[in-house]
């Protein structure tokens, strides 16, 4: 009796996951997708001017592979770049001022703003620096894109040219993030997919939704929409910057777009599973906004939709309930058939697919060692800084 309860409590239990599953292929703005890519465009009559400011810290190794890749945009109108400095220790604002020297192309200075003053996220503050120097030039708009990120050579030409059409105050791509190594297979793809989950891509571009997110590596801003929304000093201690500077801009009506990106790429390893669980961990509690009730409700819901599955098809076989074993495998087939759109994207093994349960898992791992990390008052660390505000929301790249 007791056997058949337990029986009968699990496969309730898978039945729930399947529901939820089929909630989310249906009724999630069709997050597993990938065919949100730049919208319609036409190239404009006359091309704007475009100031680019790219902040960075320490990045040395991936500038080489990023910057001239930069300063080598094929664009009709005028533009400019900014690299800003922020404190690097590792020669990064020589090394930019010798790319530039050697490879030729767009102007760029090379500028440093000092350390951050106390309220602020470092990225924040050098992006703030650029931006005022990019601001005496009179550009309609700013291209705010991270140190690891390489754009092929019309990237800047393509986002101005959707802006322009769709009428966008910001585009936003998602780059297409550095999948080699085992673990960044298994965990890489997973991370977009997530975030489409939370975000999903077509209710962003959508006017009148209340869905907000950008990718921070890659946000074409018009520059009075950066002045109407106050970016970024309204987000000055955002360690999450890319969400919340969404949510800026299209708080003050501003028409936003996020899709994923053809040829935006990041060119930043992580090699080990340490690299990525270092990557998610430091800024995953921020994004629950240090909630211990918020962080309950994500381990539960992970468990619920992406373990209950396959622990239900176990216990199926195991306690010889066929009923229990369906309906689990019911509900993992609909979470492996939403996963294999992202591993075409970035053209990985379609068996890794099932694999997602194990996955999650780890991103479950990662977030409550991130609140672990934040109540050990170590905070969100990157590069020799740790933010502790209970109110930051994102990602520094």
């Amino acid at each position: 009796m007791g056997q058949t309860a337990r029986v009968s409590v699990f496969t309730w239990t898978a039945a729930v996951s399947l529901a939820a599953w089929l909630w989310l292929l249906l009724c999630q703005g069709f997050f597993w997708r990938t065919d949100v890519r730049l919208p319609p465009r036409r190239e404009p009559a006359e091309w704007p001017d475009v100031c680019v400011v790219v902040p960075a810290r320490d990045e040395a190794a991936v500038l080489p592979l990023s910057l001239p890749s930069l300063l080598a945009q094929d664009y009709p109108g005028r533009a400019e770049l900014f690299l800003v400095d922020d404190g690097s220790t590792d020669g990064t604002g020589e090394l930019g001022r010798e790319l530039a020297a050697r490879h030729g192309g767009l102007p760029l200075t090379v500028t440093s703003p000092g350390e951050p003053p106390a309220g602020w996220t470092g990225k924040l503050w050098a992006v703030r620096h650029g931006i005022a120097l990019a601001r005496a030039r009179d550009p309609e708009y700013l291209l705010l894109t991270d140190a690891d990120i390489a754009h092929g050579p019309d990237s800047l030409r393509l986002l101005v040219a959707a802006a322009r059409t769709g009428g966008f105050d910001m585009v936003s791509q998602m780059a297409r993030l550095r999948v080699a190594s085992l673990w960044e297979r298994l965990v890489v793809p997973a991370f977009v997919y997530f975030f489409a989950q939370l975000y999903p891509f077509r209710r962003i571009g959508r006017k009148g939704s209340r869905t907000a997110a950008a990718a921070g590596g890659c946000v074409l801003l018009r520059a009075d929409a950066a002045e109407r929304a106050r970016v970024p000093d309204a987000i000055r201690h955002a360690v999450i910057d890319d969400v919340a500077l969404a949510r800026a801009v299209k708080g003050t009506g501003g028409h936003i777009w996020l899709g994923l990106a053809e040829r935006v790429d990041s060119v930043r390893p992580y090699p080990r599973l340490h690299d990525l669980w270092r990557m998610v961990s430091r800024s995953a509690y921020a994004q629950l906004r240090h909630n211990p009730l918020l962080l309950l409700g994500t381990v539960a819901g992970l468990a619920l939709v992406y373990l209950v599955p396959p622990a239900a098809v176990l216990a199926g076989a195991v306690a010889g309930s066929t009923p229990t074993m369906l309906v689990g495998a019911a509900a993992w087939l609909v979470m492996t058939a939403t996963y294999l759109p992202m591993l075409r994207y970035y053209r990985q093994p379609l068996w890794l697919a099932p694999l997602l349960p194990f996955t999650a898992f780890l991103y479950l791992l990662m977030t409550v060692d991130s609140a672990v990390q934040h109540y050990r008052g170590r905070g969100a660390a990157w590069k020799g800084r740790t933010y502790t505000r209970p109110d930051t929301v994102a990602d520094e790249g």
